[in-house]
């Protein structure tokens, strides 16, 4: 939950409430003990007990209270909240390079997080939309984002290893998946033989990657609730995209990256037919960053129960609507209460001093 302002400018009007307070302050201090009777706040001398200050001081507060609601209420406040969502998308990015076969994460890092993923997918609402991009040297939709559930259960099934890593083309892949008409980094061939999304047309990507940079509109980290990525991955990238320049473009898009990253700390052996048995690095420091810099949250999963567990505590957390609510009308009503109260107290306590 948060608030904004509609007309944050005239948030500078509050500064006449600490002068207003100030000039109190001094009237007050400049009256005598013996000749302090301040009428239209009822104050007749020195306290004697802290009941008597906040007796005499009390229509004052009230009023500067009522002031500084009213105050409030001419810049136009907004209540902001975010709730779970029974719609949005959600695509699964998948790391399905040679070293995901390690069995540091037993059986491997790839079926521990493939096993998880398919009770993610389950849990999710029934309106959310699923997809899954996998990637080893480039990006590949293995399945466009959907509502049927059979469908993406069995895309996870049919994942396969493939040679090189490439994070970046991978998140790349990702946001084409939700935006095809996001702007491509040139130089790279984000899919190469693998499958592009719906709606994505590689003969315009040269047209996105020369528009002027002031023509794109680009959003605060984080503000597309609507939609995210869930990134698992040894974090050991090797090829393509550089993966922080892929997270920037990412998050100018406004799209949370949540990163799982899979595998222990000395990495592990991964065997794979047909390849000499490969060591397995892991680094979660690239996939830290991604994170922070799409406003997302990282997650290490060092064991296959791990990994079940993150993915449970994400079910409800990855999509959110996103509410606002003008509540000056509360502000204004809240303000008159205040002031009126204190005057109240006011004119009370001169006709009883």
């Amino acid at each position: 939950m948060a608030m904004l302002f509609l007309w944050h400018h005239a948030l500078w009007l509050l500064i006449a409430v600490p002068m207003l307070a100030g000039t109190y302050v001094v009237l007050t201090r400049r009256q005598s003990p013996q000749r302090l009777r301040y009428v239209g706040l009822g104050l007749t001398g020195e306290p004697s007990t802290s009941r008597d200050v906040i007796k005499r001081h009390l229509p004052a507060l009230l009023l500067f209270t009522g002031v500084s609601a009213l105050l409030l209420a001419l810049a136009r406040p907004v209540l902001v909240t975010s709730t779970p969502a029974e719609q949005g998308t959600v695509v699964l990015l998948m790391d399905v390079s040679l070293s995901m076969a390690a069995t540091d994460v037993p059986p491997t890092r790839l079926d521990a997080a493939r096993a998880a993923a398919l009770e993610f997918v389950r849990g999710q609402p029934k309106d959310v939309r699923v997809g899954v991009v996998a990637f080893g040297g480039n990006a590949d939709v293995v399945q466009p984002p959907t509502t049927r559930r059979e469908d993406v259960i069995a895309a996870l099934h049919a994942l396969e290893l493939q040679r090189f890593t490439a994070i970046g083309n991978g998140l790349m892949g990702a946001l084409l998946t939700i935006d095809p008409t996001a702007d491509v980094p040139s130089g790279y061939d984000i899919f190469g033989i693998g499958r592009a999304p719906p709606g994505f047309d590689p003969s315009h990507a040269d047209d996105r990657r020369v528009a002027p940079v002031k023509t794109r509109k680009t959003y605060a980290p984080g503000s597309y609730l609507s939609a995210a990525i869930v990134l698992v991955s040894d974090g050991h990238g090797t090829m393509g995209v550089p993966a922080l320049d892929a997270a920037k473009r990412v998050a100018d898009h406004g799209v949370r990256v949540f990163t799982i990253g899979v595998g222990t700390l000395y990495g592990g052996v991964a065997n794979v037919e047909g390849w000499a048995p490969i060591h397995a690095e892991f680094d979660e420091t690239m996939l830290q960053k991604i994170a922070e810099v799409t406003d997302g949250e990282y997650f290490l999963a060092r064991s296959a129960d791990k990994v079940r567990k993150i993915y449970q505590g994400l079910g409800r957390r990855v999509i959110f609507e996103r509410s606002e609510h003008e509540v000056t009308a509360i502000f204004t009503a809240l303000g008159m209460l205040l002031a009126v109260a204190g005057a109240a107290l006011s004119l009370l306590s001169y006709r009883t001093a």
